[in-house]
């Protein structure tokens, strides 16, 4: 099938060549292009929501092979599913150069928004699944994303613990985990917060830091921990 308005290079830099090019055409339209148009056309929203399950799946299936544990799935995948992260992923393919935006986020930088970013690719890879299946999406993620997953194995993947001990709770006993200030000392100039976090009324990690939210951060980061140490 025909690429269309396409650039002749967009599937050579994602590494993967479509059998049905409209359906890269739909996921690099953003709603703002299409909602300008006097007969509506198809943007790339419900392809973007595909892609993220896919992104999920993929990710989730990729982490559980390496033997990590759930805590450690859970936190990982967090990261590199962050929009920043994807927005990040997007602009080494260049991607922004390719959607296609209405006037008002094209005069607004919307080529560089990392919403637009994120969901473009997002899109893309709902439509290299519906294009491809579920190999094809797996290479491509990984192709894309595998590298910088391996780090954050290494490392721990422990970037916005608060933000991964919510989402991990929320997920495995239905609640929010509960910060408690323990202490707080020092000069002025020279404070201290210690605080604790607790799931279910169980005290699951300490941390001390300069102000309360650096903290309560360091507090998520040794409760998540704790949960990789239980299992």
């Amino acid at each position: 099938m025909s690429s269309g308005n396409l650039k002749p290079d967009i599937q050579e830099t994602l590494g993967y060549h479509f059998r049905d090019a409209q359906l890269l055409a739909r996921a690099l339209t953003h709603s703002s292009w299409a909602g300008e148009k006097k007969k509506k056309a198809a943007d790339n929203e419900r392809l973007e929501c595909l892609g993220d399950s896919v992104l999920q799946l993929v990710l989730t299936e990729h982490l559980y092979r390496k033997g990590l544990s759930e805590v450690q799935i859970s936190r990982i995948r967090a990261v590199r599913v962050r929009g920043t992260e994807l927005a990040r992923a997007a602009a080494e393919l260049s991607l922004g150069d390719y959607i296609k935006l209405g006037k008002g986020e094209e005069e607004t930088g919307g080529r560089k928004k990392t919403s637009i970013l994120a969901g473009a690719l997002e899109a893309v890879i709902g439509a290299v699944y519906l294009d491809g299946g579920y190999d094809a999406a797996w290479q491509f993620i990984i192709g894309l994303l595998g590298p910088g997953t391996e780090e954050a194995i290494n490392t721990g993947g422990l970037a916005d613990p608060k933000t991964i001990l919510q989402e991990f709770c929320q997920k495995k006993y239905g609640l929010l985990p509960r910060y408690k200030l323990l202490e707080e000392g020092g000069m002025e100039h020279e404070k201290f917060f210690v605080s604790g976090v607790y799931i279910e009324n169980r005290l699951y990690g300490k941390g001390r830091g300069r102000t309360k939210k650096s903290a309560e951060a360091m507090a998520a980061g040794e409760a998540l921990k704790t949960l990789e140490g239980e299992k």
